[in-house]
């Protein structure tokens, strides 16, 4: 099977895997403190160092949750902000976080309007928190978080990043960025699945969404999942040298849709006008839906997906499209290909083939 559907979950990488196999030997849980209790403790605490190192943050402000939705939703919740704003390209775990969440407006690339962030924040004097991704799971397309957060802070709002399809693929320093909060997923840069983390930028005050004992400094109740957090670890060290590989994704994905684009009439690339993730690519096949195209490739042994891999196997039309103002026949058109550290020139050629396959049978049927 060629997987190229890295934006919804990457492979393992062996060396993570390795560490993985390792802490399930850590009988001892982390909040113990005896020996078994401390070789836990250490492996969590490594991970930490890790994580905070990657995104240029402390090691005390990473708070180690199940995921980047878990990760999302208390930035949102935690903070106490009476009103919530966010791009209306954002992922599902943030805009399905809470029910009165102000929608951003984004141009046709996908790009938040800072133009109307500004607006929005000045029409209320409330305390704010603005939600932005730094790069869309769908387009891979890169939001001005920097900028945006400037705006937040000017009118006193806090500002929550979900980088959790960056990390890996492009540079992400919390500092640079400027966000209060930021979102991270393990199994998004070639960890295991079952741990994220939100990173704080200060040690500012937050309401746990779990409670009872006293874990990640109070912050996130429950024993913690010592051998994904560990596995974390070192793929944060992994992803701390990204420069290579997103090169090399880069040209793979270049030349693949310029391929696609020359030979095929009805192919377009959606976000392609605005800075993009190296191996993210909105692809859309005018006249044959999503879902087809996803089963047709899944039967030539190839894996891509349609929009975000989060409605239980339900392909669904894509609100990040939507948003951009894509025609809604394009929309349905279009799937996503993602690439990642174990995709070779041959994975992408035999995605190429496949898809002039189907492409011709759409071609075929438009013509009879």
């Amino acid at each position: 099977m060629i997987y190229i559907d890295c934006n919804a979950s990457t492979p393992m990488r062996p060396q993570v895997s390795e560490a993985v196999a390792r802490a399930l030997g850590l009988i001892g849980n982390p909040s113990s403190v005896h020996a078994p209790g401390r070789a836990a403790r250490r492996a969590v605490d490594e991970a930490r160092d890790a994580v905070a190192s990657m995104v240029g943050a402390s090691p005390s402000r990473v708070v180690f949750a199940s995921g980047g939705t878990e990760a999302n939703n208390l930035a949102l919740a935690a903070t106490g902000r009476a009103r919530i704003l966010a791009s209306a390209v954002e992922h599902p775990s943030v805009l399905g976080a809470r029910e009165d969440i102000v929608r951003i407006p984004v141009d046709r690339e996908g790009i938040v309007d800072l133009a109307a962030l500004d607006r929005l924040l000045a029409a209320e004097s409330a305390p704010a928190l603005v939600s932005l991704m730094l790069a869309n799971n769908e387009t891979g397309a890169v939001q001005p978080v920097a900028r945006a957060a400037e705006i937040a802070h000017a009118r006193g709002a806090l500002l929550h990043c979900d980088a959790a399809q960056a990390v890996g693929r492009i540079a992400v320093d919390a500092r640079t960025l400027g966000a209060d909060l930021l979102t991270l997923s393990a199994h998004k840069m070639g960890g295991p699945k079952g741990a994220g983390a939100l990173v704080l930028a200060n040690d500012m005050e937050l309401a746990p969404l779990l409670r009872g004992g006293g874990q990640e400094s109070k912050r996130r109740a429950g024993t913690e999942n010592v051998a994904a957090i560990a596995g974390f670890g070192v793929a944060a060290s992994l992803a701390a040298d990204f420069a290579v590989e997103a090169a090399r994704l880069g040209a793979l994905r270049d030349g693949m849709e310029s391929q696609l684009l020359a030979a095929a009439t009805g192919a377009a690339i959606l976000g392609a006008g605005t800075v993009r993730l190296p191996n993210t690519s909105c692809i859309a096949m005018a006249g044959m839906d999503a879902d087809v195209q996803v089963m047709a490739f899944d039967l030539d042994g190839i894996a891509v997906s349609a929009g975000a891999a989060c409605s239980s196997g339900k392909v669904e039309p894509s609100h990040v499209l939507a948003a951009m103002g894509a025609p809604a026949s394009l929309a349905r058109a279009a799937i996503r290909v993602s690439l990642g550290w174990h995709n070779t020139a041959a994975d992408v050629a035999a995605f190429t083939a496949s898809w002039f396959k189907l492409h011709a049978r759409v071609r075929a049927r438009v013509a009879a």
